[in-house]
């Protein structure tokens, strides 16, 4: 078999399997699109004392780290997945996204939990 009619083969095996592979993620993807998952929205975070946190009452106020108009985080099983901006719409909050995080474990290996020391 000549250079160029095994590379051919060799290509055309990994299309196919390129092709295949595809496919089996599509169904695994496709099985998994309507589980509910919980999107949190992070606004700031703040670590405090116990004492702190027991001396809150009506009308105090938390500051956060967060400086206004920083991006808001959005989370998915404990895993930043984007970031966006808050909107209001009609009288309830929203987020517009103007980040997604395509993978997260790569830019952020960070869990959420783990973010302020």
């Amino acid at each position: 078999m000549s250079d160029d009619k095994f590379e051919d083969n060799i290509e055309s095996l990994t299309t196919d399997q390129d092709k295949m592979n595809d496919t089996l993620a599509a169904e695994a993807l496709e099985r998994l699109v309507d589980i509910p998952v919980e999107v949190t929205v992070e606004l700031g975070r703040k670590r405090v004392t116990v004492e702190q946190l027991l001396s809150l009452k009506s009308g105090s106020i938390l500051e956060l780290m967060k400086v206004s108009g920083d991006p808001l985080d959005v989370v998915v099983g404990q895993r930043l997945i984007a970031r966006g901006e808050a909107v209001v719409i009609g009288d309830r909050y929203g987020i517009r996204i103007t980040e997604v995080i395509v993978d997260s474990k790569s830019i952020s290996s960070r869990k959420v939990n783990e973010e302020e020391n």
